[in-house]
């Protein structure tokens, strides 16, 4: 069984990025998750409403990175 050479269509062509460059998306997406419950446990700790406030937008940030990244 040959490939046909002419129906072949690279990720250029076809506009895909390659899978290693997602990871990099993905990578922060998931970082800004992280970051934003640990800030989240630590202003808990504190009783820093207005950090707990600023941890949970990091981290719904984060989830709407990763929900875009994922659609794609």
């Amino acid at each position: 069984m040959e490939i046909d050479k002419d129906k072949v269509r690279t990720q250029d062509e076809e506009a895909e990025p390659a899978p290693i460059d997602q990871v990099e998306d993905r990578v922060e997406a998931e970082m800004k998750q992280i970051e934003g419950r640990a800030k989240e446990r630590v202003a808990q700790g504190l009783q820093d409403e207005e950090l707990e406030r600023e941890a949970r937008q990091l981290k719904d940030e984060g989830k709407r990175d990763l929900d875009e990244i994922q659609e794609k």
